[in-house]
């Protein structure tokens, strides 16, 4: 039985990986971290990560980029391993993960859905196969609450299709102030927020006279915490520090 720190318990995400928890009788919710501090059934919730004195196999994080020093020293002090499936970190706090991942397990990805993974896989071929005969277009939209703009997630595309292009793209995420065609070597990423959208994420390939659509529709949350989930029971599998993500899960579930 691995037993884990649910971090932002209170929260939608947090609600949605206790119940994943709930059903997995190879887990057990040992604790919870939420500045709200509301009770929840079956274990007990700190308001700080530094009042927790619970023993764990290893955290799971979906709460906000704010809290991740306190989380960082928590973990590294207690040698806990952390998923930590918040996203719109700066890039100080990525290297605050890199350097906490010198001495713990981390796992830390954008998007912990399977289904994301794989397309970021196929784009990457794409890419490789279509190269600079293509432009390469990213359209995600979200719910009406999501705070960071672009995606995590879209990031982690626009970069998948940057390691095999032929060049180096531009990044681009506003043509509105700029009147100029088109760069042949820019990748444009567009977000949507409303509504209750979980998440959405289409890789255009436009050429000539033709267009290549890869797309992912994520139908509800679970998605995201069964994988956060499963991370969590692979961290805790791990013999030393690192940084993970999702395709070490991927290959260690197909035994490779």
């Amino acid at each position: 039985m691995r037993k884990m720190i649910i971090s932002g318990c209170c929260g939608h995400m947090g609600r949605v990986v206790t119940d994943i928890c709930s059903c997995d009788p190879e887990v057990e919710v040992a604790a919870g971290i939420d500045l709200l501090s509301q009770p929840m059934e079956g274990f007990p919730v700190f308001a700080t990560p530094a009042v927790c004195a619970v023993e764990a196999d290893a955290l799971i994080d979906f709460s906000h980029p704010a809290a991740l020093t306190g989380l960082l020293d928590f973990c590294v002090g207690r040698k806990l391993p952390a998923v930590l499936a918040t996203t719109g970190y700066s890039e100080e706090q990525l290297a605050q993960i890199g350097q906490a991942a010198k001495s713990i397990p981390i796992f830390r990805s954008a998007n912990m859905s399977l289904g994301v993974n794989v397309l970021m896989d196929l784009v990457r071929r794409a890419a490789a196969l279509l190269g600079e005969d293509f432009d390469v277009e990213i359209q995600e939209r979200h719910h009406r609450r999501k705070l960071d703009a672009p995606s995590g997630t879209a990031l982690m595309l626009a970069h998948a299709a940057a390691s095999t292009l032929p060049y180096e793209p531009e990044h681009v995420y506003d043509r509105h102030s700029v009147r100029r065609p088109r760069d042949r070597r820019e990748i444009g990423i567009s977000s949507l927020r409303g509504g209750t959208i979980v998440g959405d994420h289409t890789v255009v390939f436009a050429g000539r006279d033709e267009v290549i659509e890869i797309s992912h529709h994520a139908a509800s949350r679970e998605v995201f915490a069964a994988g956060a989930v499963k991370a969590a029971k692979f961290l805790a599998g791990v013999d030393g520090p690192g940084l993970y993500d999702m395709s070490h899960l991927i290959a260690g579930e197909r035994g490779v």
